[in-house]
């Protein structure tokens, strides 16, 4: 039976008989130095494991930071992160360029496709986990290249399997081969069989703000519309409709797919969305690993000037220097 309980104010389910243990554990927080507290009280680190969860605890976790630091955090499945830049592992040569451009892009959410990229299933092969580390990131499986609802959940299962019950998945159903459009039926469909399953499912779909309301009423934690077709590079073809989306949201909202370079990363940032998911972009660039700190420097840009508010436009010209005390 599950439980609700709340974790930094943010309410999470979680199951019966878990522990202070588990819960560290399942957060990827096992070998972080941190502070915990159930209901007020200070829970040392030698009880986490008695320390058994019931329904309503108030969990408080608490971590040193640099000043100014977590000051405007994205929050996914209750979880805080510092940066709003997530990004993919494939397309790169080797593993050794994945690993540098994921550290360059500061990005603390990472993408594998279960399918396509080997986390661990075949034993002969480099093992992404042990380059992207789930101690260290939050790895989020996807459903890449499926074009059913069957196969879509199907792979959900796998990875859920695969990562020790891992809950957070990023759900495609394709719709079409040459664009890689979503199928927004199918999308729909297997996204409210997840989420009934118990899965935190952050999902991609086209920029139409009905769609990714009625995702949202599903119970999905996060939507995805794309900005162009993926691997495009076209960057925001419909910003209008990306703007309405984000301003009728009450989920993160993050522009997935189609991003082609850093300014394109600060637009959808500058249009409010709460992150930006990446892979192609970078993977593609000429020198991936400088592209990746570019997006890091973008996706902060675009952040800090939606948060500051833009200047309003105007037809006509309006002088910046002052006019009063000149000598002509």
């Amino acid at each position: 039976m599950a439980l609700q309980i709340f974790i930094n104010g943010e309410p999470r389910e979680v199951q019966e008989n878990t522990t202070l243990e588990d819960l560290i554990a399942e957060l990827g927080m096992q070998n972080q130095r941190i502070a915990v507290e159930v209901n007020q009280q200070i829970i040392p680190h030698g009880q986490y494991h008695t320390c058994l969860l019931t329904g309503g605890d108030k969990v408080e976790i608490v971590r040193a930071i640099g000043g100014g630091q977590g000051d405007d955090p994205l929050v996914v499945a209750g979880k805080t992160y510092r940066s709003r830049l997530l990004v993919g592992t494939g397309k790169y040569k080797d593993l050794t360029e994945t690993k540098a451009a994921i550290e360059a892009s500061g990005a603390e959410i990472v993408t594998v496709a279960i399918r396509r990229t080997n986390i661990g299933q075949n034993a002969d092969e480099p093992n992404l986990l042990d380059v992207i580390s789930p101690n260290r990131y939050t790895i989020l499986p996807n459903t890449a290249g499926c074009y059913t609802v069957k196969d879509a959940v199907r792979t959900c299962h796998l990875a859920r399997e695969l990562l020790d019950g891992h809950r957070l998945v990023k759900l495609e159903v394709l719709g079409d081969e040459k664009t890689l459009y979503p199928d927004v039926v199918g999308t729909l469909e297997a996204a409210k069989i997840l989420v009934e399953d118990g899965f935190d499912v952050m999902v991609y779909t086209n920029d139409d703000p009905i769609i990714a309301r009625k995702l949202e009423d599903i119970g999905c934690i996060a939507v995805m519309p794309l900005a162009a077709p993926i691997g495009s590079g076209l960057g925001i073809r419909n910003p209008y409709n990306i703007r309405t989306i984000v301003e009728n949201a009450s989920v993160p909202i993050l522009v997935d797919a189609g991003v082609g370079t850093a300014s394109d990363a600060s637009v959808a940032m500058e249009l409010g969305c709460d992150g930006v998911l990446m892979n192609t972009a970078i993977a593609e660039a000429k020198k991936p690993v400088l592209m990746a700190e570019a997006m890091k420097l973008g996706v902060d840009a675009g952040r800090k000037a939606y948060l500051a508010g833009r200047m309003p436009r105007r037809r006509y010209a309006s002088a910046s220097s002052p006019l009063d005390g000149m000598f002509f």
